[in-house]
Formats: structure tokens, sequence, C-alpha cells
């Protein structure tokens, strides 16, 4: 009788995940369990916590939706609080299980945890299936890769690579083992109601994208992609990617039979142009690793001190400058911001308050309820010019910025 543990991370989902569909292969019996791990309760040496109200909300309701379904084929999900190796040592002594399942993720704390667990003793099989292109698929090593985004994309068109095929979800889920000793150790972790226009859950992510898809909304897609108010202006997907709740290969996968259906154009292939950026700050972990979390990133350049009472400001929305405040206070009540309001704000708080870009994606990374460590990173390392870009950083002329996408001040209006 073989006995696995899943360890969900940022896979909160059974639709294409590879790694819970091969361990329900494997397994005799099988254990679900998610892990909220201590560091996300830390606060920040200004005074903010890691996970504010809007983040934990999300992931609690994704959670209980991955429950749900999980019971719906008889099995569970288990909840518990600690590091990663101290709870699975002690699983794995209840269960007698013969290995750990979980997704990996190539960034330094999560790659840490799974070193320690593997220090402990522990089994561990880690499944790469976050990006919609599969790393064996590209036409180059991922540790040679190309490091300007247009040349890896060129390469990645070149070779005719659209997407990896995702997995159906599995029909029938092993049961679970003996609980007894293992319910007085789960968590006992409950977040507050958060004012974020998203709900969490698998179900969720897919009935967005069917809606999506049913009123033709990929057409507009690179004609609204920059609009600032509105639920229909982009296309809203990230807050279920960061999570897992749905799976880039899926969109991608959908959007190919939206083309076959209705055509494609500009707006679908700029969707997939988006994702593919998305694989892009992944597959760059492959190249440069702990690189990128370096203070000074790829760069040599010194770092800026940031001052207090300015950064207060900047986060809280009060700079003066009106439509940098209406996105930072969007923020703030929402957890999410558009694309374009990321990079306007963030470039005013690096050029314009010679801000540390640390410190703006450390407070990106309590806010967003879509946030997603290699994204987050990558996208304040291209705007601050300490990333792979050989033109340097990012700024945006604020004033030019609000005449083109705010002229009338309707968004500054309804922030502020």
């Amino acid at each position: 009788m073989s006995t696995l543990i899943y360890w969900f991370r940022n896979d909160l989902r059974l639709i294409d995940n590879p790694a819970f569909t091969d361990a329900c292969l494997h397994a005799d019996r099988l254990l679900p369990i998610y892990i909220h791990l201590p560091q996300a309760n830390n606060i920040h040496a200004l005074g903010f916590p890691r996970q504010s109200r809007h983040r934990r909300a999300f992931l609690r309701e994704s959670l209980n939706d991955l429950r749900m379904q999980l019971r719906a084929l008889g099995s569970d999900l288990l909840e518990f609080d600690g590091e990663p190796k101290d709870i699975l040592v002690q699983l794995v002594e209840y269960t007698f299980a013969d290995a750990v399942y979980c997704e990996r993720i190539e960034a330094p704390e999560e790659m840490h945890q799974s070193q320690a667990i593997q220090e402990r003793g522990i089994p561990l099989k880690e499944f790469w299936q976050s990006s919609m292109l599969s790393p064996e698929s590209l036409p180059f090593p991922a540790q040679d890769m190309p490091d300007m985004f247009t040349q890896f994309r060129k390469k990645v068109e070149y070779a005719g690579l659209r997407f990896a095929a995702p997995v159906m979800a599995p029909s029938i889920i092993p049961g679970l083992p003996e609980l007894d000793e293992i319910l007085s150790m789960q968590s006992s972790e409950q977040a507050k109601t958060s004012a974020h226009n998203f709900l969490g859950g698998e179900r969720n992510a897919v009935e967005h994208l069917k809606q999506y898809l049913v009123r033709r909304l990929p057409d507009t897609y690179k004609e609204t992609r920059n609009q600032l108010i509105g639920k229909d202006y982009s296309s809203k997907f990230s807050p279920w990617l960061a999570l897992g709740c749905i799976s880039a290969r899926t969109i991608a996968a959908k959007l190919t039979e939206y083309e076959q259906c209705h055509g494609a154009n500009d707006g679908t292939y700029w969707l997939w142009f988006e994702l593919l950026w998305r694989d892009y700050f992944r597959f760059l972990h492959f190249k440069y690793g702990k690189q990128l979390y370096r203070a000074k990133g790829l760069s040599e350049a010194p770092i800026a001190h940031s001052d207090i009472q300015q950064f207060e400001s900047w986060c809280n929305g009060s700079t003066g400058q009106p439509l940098v405040d209406a996105g930072m206070r969007e923020l703030l009540k929402t957890g999410y911001l558009s694309n374009r309001m990321r990079q306007v704000v963030a470039s005013y708080w690096i050029y314009d308050l010679q801000g540390d870009w640390r410190v703006g994606a450390a407070w990106f990374e309590s806010q967003l309820i879509d946030y997603d460590v290699y994204s987050n990173q990558g996208n304040w390392l291209y705007i601050a010019g300490r990333g792979t870009d050989p033109r340097g950083g990012r700024p945006f002329n604020v004033a030019k910025q609000t005449q083109d996408h705010d002229p009338r001040g309707e968004y500054q209006r309804l922030w502020l």
C-alpha cells in the first residue's frame, strides 16, 4: 500500500495539475495538504504586513473552493501552520508516507523550503507546472535563454511553440490515510473579509474565463488593455493565475479553441503574448536564480535610500501627484491595480521619489491579490533597470501618462 502526501503550493486547482494527477495515479492513500508559512505573518522593517487582508481573503476563498472540490471526490484538504520541513516530518511519521509530491517553484525562499525538506530525509518529488510552455520544449536550454524578451519571443515563435497541452483533472482520488493523530495539528488560520473585487477558487476562475470568451472580449483586448476603469478592459486572469486556481496552459488552450471558432486577431495574439511575458519572467529564474534577488539585481548601480515619509505618502496615495495617488489608493482599497498603473506608480517611486526598488516591490507583494514572485520581481527589475534589458530603466512621464490614459480625469475622480 503506497501512501503519498500532496502539498499544494501555488497550484490550487484540479484541472491541469500534473503533479496532483501523478500523485493520484501512484498512491493507494493520498493526503492533500496546504501549509500556511510563518513568514506570511512577517512585518516589513517599514511596518507593513507581508500579506494584506486582500491577499489573505483571496487565498481563503481559493482554499475553501479546493476543499469542496476534493470532498466531492471523497477526499479533503487539511491545512497546517508552520515550516514545511517540520510539518511534513510529523505527517510522514504519522501516515508512513512514501513521498511528498508538490509543485516546483524556482525562487529562493521556495527552493530553500524544498532543500530543507530533503535534508530531513523526506523523498520530495517536484513538478514544474506553472508556465504556459514546457521548459523542455524551448528551442534552447532554459539556462541559456536570450536575455531580451523580443529575442526570446522570436525564437519561440520561429519554433512554432504555442503552449504545452493541459491535462485533465483526476476523476478518482485515492482515499485518505488514517487521520486520528493528524487532526490535532490542523491550522486555525482564518482570514478576515476583504473588499476586493474577485472571488478566489478554481471554479470562479473557470467561470470567469468562460464568460470572457463567450462575450468575445479577446477581440478588443489589445485596444482596451491600457484602460484604467472597469472589469472588462483587460482579461483579469492574473489573480487566479497567481495562486494557480487556473493554469496558463488551460487559458492558452481555450484561447486557441476560440481562435478556431471565431478567427485569430490582434487581441487573441496579444493575450498569448502577455502569457509569454509571464513565462519569460519564470524562465529567467533558471538562468539567473538568486542573482535576481540581489539588492542591485543584475546591475552594479548604487542602491537608493528610501525616505520613510515619502514612502508612506506613496503608499497612502498622498504624494500630491493626482494620477499616482489615485493608483495607490485603488491598490490599497482593492488589492488590485492595472498593469499600466503599476508601471506608472513604480516608476514614480523609483525615479521621482528616488526610492529603493526593493521597498516598492515589497509593498506590491503585501497588497496585490495577484502577487506572483516571478512577475513581481521581473517587472520591478525591468522598471528599475536592474534586470536583463541593456537599455536600462523605464522612467514614465506622469504628465504624459495622464494625458494618454486619463485625459478627462475620470480615474482620478473615482479614487481621489
